[in-house]
């Protein structure tokens, strides 16, 4: 079986799973047909959704594993600007309407602050709320796996543990059904939006006060103006674009 492991025919289980109408197991008798000695023993006890949920989360604590980051990287840059321009001064706005001195420095503090929010958030997910399914039966329970250690519950938890430490995890559902709970989706999409709202503010900042003319980004000596061919009363102008 290992040394099968990285042979995949992806043709040949795909013409599997339209004759089988089941992509898991497609992918289960390929795999048997590459090593036909442990056929008996592949999936042995496990589901669908073995296969599935845990793969889905091994992708979603990686995608977090990069994103937290990037993240933290954006703020390093955020916050050597705000240095750089604590002491330079703007106008600060209430409903986009003149209102009290501020500086460049403090104004990136916000987006810092809210950054540091959503960089929170992630961490917190990544460390917390990603957990592995593990092995669990079709309706969550371990009834097959309890079945295959002659009922020794001790086995099976070892078996739990062991799987998920081999894909990285530490921590565990210790209940499921069918599935993962589905909950955990709507809290990752939820730090995420957050963090889609923090960048917005920021991005949506920028383009007000390049319109204000007092941040702007820079522009190359080749660049060209947006300046249409009819446009010939229209002031040249440089549109943000990066």
């Amino acid at each position: 079986m290992r040394e099968q492991m990285d042979n995949v025919d992806f043709e040949k289980a795909a013409l599997e799973e339209i004759q089988r109408r089941h992509d898991v197991m497609a992918h289960v008798y390929v795999f048997a047909s590459a090593c036909p000695k442990a056929s008996p023993i592949i999936h042995l006890g496990a589901t669908s959704c073995y296969v599935g949920d845990n793969a889905d989360l091994i992708c979603l604590r990686h995608a977090f594993e990069l994103l937290a980051p990037k993240v933290a990287r954006c703020i390093d840059r955020i916050a050597s600007r705000a240095r750089q321009y604590r002491d330079v001064v703007c106008l600060g706005r209430t409903h986009l309407q003149p209102a009290q001195p501020t500086t460049v420095g403090r104004r990136m503090c916000l987006w810092i602050q809210e950054l540091l929010m959503d960089l929170e958030n992630i961490e917190h997910a990544r460390d917390h709320l990603i957990r592995f399914r593990g092995t669990k039966g079709a309706i969550g329970t371990q009834a097959s796996f309890l079945d295959l250690f002659d009922g020794d519950n001790d086995r099976v938890k070892r078996l739990d543990e062991f799987v998920a430490a081999k894909a990285g995890f530490s921590k565990l559902w210790r209940v499921t059904g069918q599935t993962y709970p589905r909950k955990l989706d709507t809290e990752l999409v939820s730090v995420l939006s957050s963090l889609g709202a923090t960048v917005h503010k920021i991005c949506t900042d920028i383009r007000l006060l390049a319109s204000f003319k007092e941040i702007e980004e820079p522009f190359e000596s080749d660049q060209v103006c947006a300046l249409p061919l009819s446009s010939h009363l229209i002031h040249p102008r440089s549109n943000p674009h990066r």
